[in-house]
């Protein structure tokens, strides 16, 4: 099976694509991201995916254009319901691309964290399935969660300290808006 992975970023890439590639998958990567904030991150994210894909040999397209001006048109305002949102932009392109590489079907990284919110990613992933006839291939892959930090640490990948976006770089340091999330 010929399967096209959403990459959010190199470390939270290499536990999926291991336990993958071990399920005899054919993975290839996309880097879509228009979501992550400031400008400097979004590079050393780019940056991580570019070194995880040489010493990996994942074979990975990168959207190389910064994307936050489109990503807060469709977020200003709708705040409360970002997460979805930014879920929908990314895993919609995962899937047309699939469509369009002839793939068998589409995933993402975005499943190997504990923080993200599988149920969301599923029912976003499933109507981008639909809507680009590309079926979704779930896979939880938190349990490897510990075995990715420690091998993302190993290959000397930049780990990031927050999502990506804008709002939760706030979150990281207001504490006010911490305590409101827990």
């Amino acid at each position: 099976m010929n399967l096209l992975l959403h990459v959010c970023c190199g470390p939270c890439s290499v536990s999926p694509v291991e336990i993958l590639q071990a399920e005899g998958l054919r993975v290839s990567g996309l880097f879509f991201n228009p979501n992550i904030h400031p400008y400097k991150e979004f590079e050393r994210r780019l940056q991580a995916v570019e070194q995880f894909a040489s010493a990996s040999g994942l074979q990975i397209e990168i959207h190389r254009p910064y994307g936050l001006t489109d990503y807060l048109r469709q977020v200003v305002g709708r705040e409360p319901g970002r997460c979805g949102i930014c879920y929908e932009m990314r895993l919609r392109e995962t899937a047309r691309r699939a469509r369009e590489a002839g793939a068998d079907a589409f995933s993402s990284t975005l499943l190997y964290s504990r923080y993200q919110n599988h149920e969301l990613i599923r029912a976003v992933a499933e109507r981008a399935a639909a809507e680009y006839g590309v079926p979704f291939l779930y896979r939880d892959f938190r349990d490897g969660w510990q075995r990715g930090i420690d091998r993302s640490i190993e290959m000397g990948l930049y780990r990031q300290p927050y999502c990506g976006c804008i709002y939760s770089e706030q979150e990281r340091y207001d504490r006010s808006l911490r305590r409101k999330k827990a």
